[in-house]
């Protein structure tokens, strides 16, 4: 893998004192952005070749939902393919699949892994991998239905493959933990592990109902830098903020630190309002070892970006930690 571009970067707007901050141009990706599309949200990107590539989630206008292959020079200016990403067997001949959404990006070793959200009797977790955001070869589910948020280390952790997911049920979830899975070989799963709980209401209500891992880990000196979403139940229904966490770098079921406050919360318009109102979903995030840019999702509807010191969100989560 051989990247030169530079990430998605703006600086801290001027009297802000926020440990991070929206890009000021925000969405980057709008709901119209292909023809068949009624909105483009939770997707994910990566560095490839002399830009970016990215999987995309766009729910067309039957709201049927499926990923999308697209490429960048810049990670903010985005051709996405008009079609979506037709998948050939892997280590599988079995890949079915009745919707797909919400995916996730890591390169490890060889070539570049996609995780989604796969509709298999149900929510469970799929499974790709390609060379060239071209060919895209489905692999068998990680796990049995109920799953989402399956999230893939960028290395193998202790010569095997991880993944962070929340196990839940079929329906709008209105409970879930993060736990870890590994595999040797990236088609049979298991040594489950619990990772994080909820929190209790009295201690960070925003994260008191679910929570679920967002971007792919971050290696840093201080831990696995993870970025995850939590949700609160309000009588106006679920709103989802975003937070981060420190997981240990041999044994990432142990968590070092985690934000009390969060990180992002639902604010702005086009995170308040649209298809499912008051969503901040972050599902990607680029760091060059000193910055960082998250995607998320807005409202279910759009793409948005937000940046910060990779050294300040590290020393803002110890600082304002959970008890763990």
């Amino acid at each position: 893998m051989t990247n030169q571009a530079i990430i998605p970067w703006e600086e801290r707007p001027a009297g802000s004192s926020e440990v991070m901050w929206r890009y000021s141009a925000n969405p980057v990706i709008g709901r119209y952005q292909i023809p068949s599309s009624n909105s483009i949200f939770n997707s994910a990107v990566v560095p490839f070749e002399d830009g970016f590539a990215g999987v995309f989630r766009c729910d067309n206008k039957a709201v049927q939902m499926n990923i999308f292959a697209g490429f960048s020079k810049d990670g903010i200016n985005w051709d996405i393919n008009h079609e979506p990403i037709e998948m050939v067997p892997g280590n599988t001949d079995m890949i079915e699949s009745d919707y797909k959404y919400d995916p996730r990006v890591t390169f490890i070793e060889d070539r570049y892994w996609v995780t989604w959200c796969n509709g298999y009797h149900g929510p469970t977790i799929g499974i790709a991998y390609t060379f060239d955001f071209k060919t895209f070869h489905q692999c068998e589910n990680a796990f049995l239905p109920f799953n989402r948020n399956g999230v893939l280390f960028p290395e193998k952790i202790n010569g095997r493959y991880a993944m962070l997911s929340r196990p839940s049920d079929n329906g709008h979830t209105p409970f879930g933990d993060i736990y870890i899975s590994y595999s040797p070989d990236m088609k049979y799963w298991g040594e489950h592990r619990c990772v994080m709980k909820v929190a209790p209401f009295e201690d960070s209500a925003w994260q008191c109902t679910k929570i679920g891992a967002g971007s792919v880990p971050i290696k840093t000196d201080e831990g696995w830098l993870e970025f995850y979403h939590g949700v609160i139940n309000t009588c106006n229904g679920f709103r989802y903020s975003m937070g981060a966490a420190l997981l240990d770098l041999e044994d990432p079921s142990k968590v070092l630190y985690r934000t009390q406050p969060y990180l992002l919360a639902p604010a702005e318009m086009n995170e308040l309002t649209g298809d499912v109102p008051n969503v901040i979903f972050p599902c990607a995030a680029l760091s060059d070892g000193e910055k960082v840019a998250v995607y998320y999702g807005a409202a279910d509807t759009v793409v948005g970006m937000a940046f910060g010191y990779q050294e300040e969100i590290i020393d803002f989560i110890k600082k304002n930690s959970l008890s763990v």
